[in-house]
């Protein structure tokens, strides 16, 4: 038997299948609720990519940036735009009832305790260091998301630049969010519709 590979060979990457029942979905954002302790991007990214293989990392990517700009908790948003793709509004709230109902139960327990334990210097020591991890959390998950760039249509020069400013805008010259999102979020999108127009225009003269 030839076990030669050839030179075009490509290394097959796992197929995606989204949730089949509404109580997959259920127990799906249920367990990443359950393990979102504030760092709950990078616990979503984890469990419905890596773990879960419910939908590929560019579909993640385009679905996060949306549930961004929607007001309201991102991993609602993102819940209610996955849960009406695979079942319609069922499935949207089904979502919301796996990411806040057991919270709900659990914070509400954690409020009653920590009226009797916030004053104790352990205590506020541990939710201190909690932000750093929190931070690593996020860096990490913005790392993994940055790879899915590299196949932008407007390119990765493109998308290092609208972040660079981006994070300028609101962490040096702390200019609110909304005007952020409408001034660079609107050039962002029409270069990016310019370059996929000028794709297809060059993919037609190909053709």
């Amino acid at each position: 038997m030839d076990h030669t590979l050839s030179s075009d060979a490509t290394v097959a990457t796992p197929a995606c299948t989204p949730p089949r029942s509404l109580r997959e979905l259920f127990w799906g954002f249920s367990m990443l609720s359950l393990q979102g302790f504030g760092g709950v991007m990078a616990v979503t990214q984890r469990e419905l990519i890596e773990r879960r293989r419910w939908m590929p990392l560019e579909a993640f990517l385009e679905d996060w940036a949306v549930a961004q700009v929607l007001p309201g908790p991102n991993v609602a948003n993102l819940g209610v735009i996955i849960g009406d793709r695979c079942f319609g509004t069922r499935g949207a709230m089904v979502c919301l009832l796996g990411l806040f109902l057991f919270p709900l139960v659990i914070v509400g327990l954690l409020a009653l305790a920590f009226t009797s334990f916030q004053h104790v210097p352990m205590v506020q020591g541990a939710l201190n260091g909690m932000g750093l991890v929190v931070v690593a959390l996020i860096v990490t998950t913005a790392v993994k998301l940055a790879v899915a760039l590299r196949s932008h249509v407007g390119g990765v020069w493109f998308c290092v630049q609208a972040g660079g400013a981006t994070f300028v805008a609101i962490a040096v010259l702390r200019l609110p969010l909304v005007w952020v999102l409408l001034a660079i979020g609107s050039l962002s999108c029409g270069w990016t519709y310019r370059c996929i127009v000028r794709r297809v225009v060059a993919e037609r003269s190909d053709a």
